[in-house]
C-alpha cells in the first residue's frame, strides 16, 4: 500500500500545472467576456492551438492505448490530470481521445470512427438520456426496427454533451420491446449513427455554460454494420460509459475547489473589516478549514475509484461515492468562497459566480445525487459491499 505519487506522477502533475498556469488561466478574462457577449468561449482555432502545444509537451491521448498512439498513463494519472486542468474554467481537453466504449468497435468501425476520433478528424457524442429517461435509464423509449439490412430509428435524446458539434453519435435504442419491458436492461442496442444519416440537433439553453443538445431521429436509417457491440447488448455498454464518467466529476470538483479555496485564502488576507484582515476572523477561518478538509477527503475518494479501475476491479460502488461526495463538496466550497468574497464574489468581474453556476450541474449529470445514494444503499442492503470493507 502506497499513498504517495511516484516521481514520474509528480513530474507529470507539475508539468500540467505549469501548462494550466501559463496557457489556460491567462485566457479566463477572454472566456468570461466572450460568454457575456454570447460568443463561443474560445474559437476553434484557439482550441486547436492549445491542443498542439500540449501535444508538443507529450500530452496526447493521455489514457489512449499505446497501439493507437496514446500515452496510456492509466486512470490514476487521468484523475490527477483532471484535478489540474479543472483549476480553470477555460474549456480544454487533451487530444487523441475517444470514448471508452468505442474501443468495442469491430475493425471496420475502428477504421471509420475510432481512429478518426483519436486523430481529431471526427467528433463523437454519446446519447442515452431521453426526456422521460434521465436517471431512470431503464425507461428508454427510442426504437430501432429492423428493415432488411437496415434499422430504422425513431425517438429523441436530450441533454447530450457535444451533440451540436458531433459528426456521429453512439445512441441507445430499444431493439426488442418484449425483452426490454420484462427486464428494463435487455433488448437495447447501441448504434453508431453519422449525422449525415439524418438525425438533427437543437441547442439547449442552461443556467451555466454547458451547452447540451436534444437529438431528433425521424425514420433515420442505419446500416446493420453500424451496430456497436452485440444486438440487445447496448445497455451494458451504456453503464460502462456512465461508470467511467462518474468519478471524473469528483476529480473536476476537487481541482476547481482547490483553486477557489486559494482565492478565498488570498482575499481574506487582503480584505479588512474593523481594522483587521478578515483572515483573523474565526468565521472565515472555519470556512477555510472546513473546505480544506472536505477537498482532501474528496481527493482520496476519487483516487481510490481510479486506483480500483487501474487494478481491473469493479469500481462502480466507489465511483458513486466519489461522485456523490465530490460534487456536493464542490458546491459547498464555491458557496463558502462566494460568501467570503461578499458582494464582489457575486459580480461577473470575478470568476466565482461562473463556477457557482457550473458547480450546480455536478450534482445532476452522470447520475444525480439521488441515483448515487440509491446505488450505494442498494449495494449495502443487498450485501454486494460490506460495511467496513476495504475496497
Amino acid at each position: 500500500m502506497h499513498l504517495r505519487l511516484s516521481d514520474e506522477q509528480r513530474m507529470i502533475q507539475k508539468t500540467i500545472r505549469k501548462f494550466v498556469e501559463k496557457e489556460l488561466i491567462p485566457l479566463e478574462n477572454e472566456v468570461l467576456r466572450n460568454e457575456r457577449e454570447g460568443k463561443p468561449s474560445l474559437s476553434l482555432e484557439k482550441r486547436k492551438e492549445l491542443q498542439l502545444k500540449a501535444k508538443e509537451m507529450g500530452f496526447w491521448g493521455i489514457n489512449t492505448p499505446e497501439e493507437y498512439g496514446g500515452a496510456d498513463l492509466g486512470q490514476m494519472m487521468m484523475a490527477i490530470v483532471y484535478m489540474e486542468i479543472s483549476k480553470t474554467f477555460v474549456p480544454f481537453s487533451f487530444g487523441g481521445y475517444a470514448d471508452n466504449i468505442l474501443y468495442y468497435a469491430n475493425q471496420e468501425q475502428k477504421k471509420n470512427y475510432l481512429i478518426p476520433t483519436i486523430n481529431g478528424e471526427k467528433k463523437s457524442c454519446f446519447a442515452m438520456t431521453e426526456p422521460g429517461a434521465g436517471s431512470d435509464t431503464q425507461n428508454i423509449r427510442m426504437t430501432a426496427v429492423k428493415n432488411g439490412n437496415e434499422w430504422i430509428l425513431n425517438g429523441e435524446k436530450t441533454f447530450i454533451t457535444g451533440g451540436n458539434e458531433a459528426d456521429f453519435v453512439m445512441v441507445m435504442a430499444v431493439t426488442d420491446k418484449e425483452k426490454h419491458r420484462q427486464t428494463g436492461r435487455e433488448g437495447v442496442t447501441c448504434f453508431i449513427v453519422d449525422r449525415g444519416m439524418g438525425w438533427t440537433s437543437e441547442y439547449i439553453h442552461t443556467m451555466g455554460e454547458w451547452g447540451p443538445a436534444s437529438l431528433f431521429f425521424d425514420d433515420v436509417r442505419v446500416p446493420e454494420e453500424n451496430i456497436l457491440g452485440e444486438i440487445d447488448g447496448g445497455y451494458n455498454l451504456g453503464l460502462e460509459w456512465i461508470g467511467f464518467a462518474r468519478w471524473i466529476v469528483g476529480a473536476q470538483a476537487v481541482g476547481a475547489s482547490e483553486r477557489l479555496l486559494q482565492m478565498a485564502i488570498d482575499y481574506s488576507k487582503e480584505r479588512e473589516t474593523f481594522g483587521k484582515p478578515i483572515a483573523d476572523r474565526q468565521a472565515i477561518q472555519w470556512q477555510i478549514a472546513d473546505s480544506a478538509v472536505e477537498i482532501e477527503a474528496a481527493r482520496w475518494l476519487v483516487l481510490n475509484a481510479a486506483f480500483t479501475l487501474d487494478r481491473g476491479e469493479d469500481n462502480r460502488h466507489v465511483a458513486s461515492i466519489a461522485k456523490l461526495y465530490g460534487s456536493n463538496m464542490g458546491n459547498r466550497v464555491v458557496d463558502r468562497v462566494l460568501q467570503i468574497h461578499g458582494g464582489m464574489g457575486y459580480t461577473r468581474d470575478l470568476p466565482i459566480e461562473r463556477w457557482y453556476r457550473e458547480a450546480r450541474l455536478w450534482r445532476i449529470y452522470d447520475g444525480t445525487d439521488e441515483i448515487q445514494k440509491l446505488i450505494i444503499s442498494r449495494n449495502l442492503l443487498k450485501g454486494h459491499v460490506k460495511v467496513g470493507q476495504f475496497i
